[in-house]
């Protein structure tokens, strides 16, 4: 399969889709009788006031995400293609976070971090075209209203400003206007959201917003152990990526350099921003989904032993769907 979405061609659209449906096969058939999906956080709440949680039925929300992550794999495909990220035209990185955005059962259902997806595929979008213009201003400013938007959604996202400063850092030489622009942005966004707190006598409320920010950062993180056996392959996948990015890194163009760099600090700062939540769920490693898939790209575009890399996705495939119907 691997070879089929190594070149371009867009008929691999379909082989996705089918593939994008076997993933969610298992948990569609043993889906429970309720599913969740919490769309703001709680202090968003008056911007929509409808009860909506469990408005939509199992199959609909399942089959909802299913279209999602779709639509995200085929945006993220262009994108690394037109900036040629990867230094080839290719399918790679829709099939990839296909893959990965079904890593986990709480994966395959609507949720805030699925969401907040298409706004991290917006921002991607955004730095990586600052590279060749003149002015960024404008942009850092966008960046900043993103992240606001994101937080309203799902908080940990406001960490994600750490990655407008660092695009600034990769990409433009220093401009403490764009730094401040990208402050304005975000500030915009909470601005209004304070004047609708005024409005409905609720402003002393809007300080608790920012509590969670103050968490101490959690010593152990409790997973299920069988939730580790599935990150076996990835784990393997990631480590030989690492060794074909160190092997190929100074071979590739100053713009390719400076996004994998980008791509490593959005990895860190999604995977660890996890702890200013109360409650811990799985889901919020989809944030890792995108720029995840870009590496496994790298490394099953550029491996030369068919046998081997052919072998380990579809032992990844199959721990993915195995985990689905046993879950213990």
């Amino acid at each position: 399969m691997i070879n089929l979405f190594r070149t371009y061609n867009p008929l691999n659209a379909i082989w996705l889709a089918v593939l994008l449906i076997i993933l969610r096969l298992g948990y569609i058939i043993d889906a429970p009788d309720q599913i969740q999906f919490i769309f703001v956080e709680p202090f968003a709440r008056l911007l929509i006031p409808a009860d909506y949680e469990f408005a939509l039925s199992p199959m609909m929300n399942i089959s909802l995400a299913g279209v999602l992550v779709f639509l995200q794999a085929l945006w993220f495909n262009s994108m690394v293609n037109s900036f040629n990220l990867l230094g080839k035209p290719t399918f790679l990185p829709a099939l990839m976070y296909v893959v990965l955005s079904a890593l986990f059962v709480p994966f395959l259902t609507l949720s805030a971090p699925l969401i907040c997806n298409f706004l991290i595929l917006a921002m991607l979008q955004k730095l990586f075209a600052t590279y060749k213009i003149p002015d960024a201003k404008s942009v850092a400013y966008d960046l900043g209203m993103i992240v606001a938007l994101g937080a309203l959604i799902y908080l940990p996202f406001i960490f994600m400003f750490i990655i407008i400063w660092a695009g600034l850092v990769v990409f433009r030489p220093f401009n403490w206007r764009e730094w401040a622009a990208a402050v304005i942005g975000f500030a915009t966004i909470f601005f209004f959201l304070a004047v609708i707190y005024y409005l409905t006598d609720r402003l002393p409320l809007f300080v608790k917003i920012w509590l969670p920010l103050a968490s101490a950062f959690p010593t152990t993180i409790h997973i299920s152990s069988y939730n580790y056996l599935v990150l076996v392959p990835v784990a393997v996948i990631l480590l030989l990526c690492f060794l074909k990015v160190s092997q190929l890194f100074f071979r590739s163009y100053v713009q390719t350099r400076k996004s994998f760099q980008l791509l490593l600090v959005l990895t860190i700062v999604a995977g660890l921003s996890f702890y200013i939540k109360k409650e811990f769920h799985l889901e919020h490693f989809l944030l890792c989904a995108l720029p995840l898939a870009i590496f496994f790209s790298y490394y099953f575009l550029y491996a030369s032993k068919r046998w081997f890399y052919e072998s380990l996705f579809v032992l990844l495939v199959a721990s993915i769907i195995y985990f689905q119907f046993n879950t213990f």
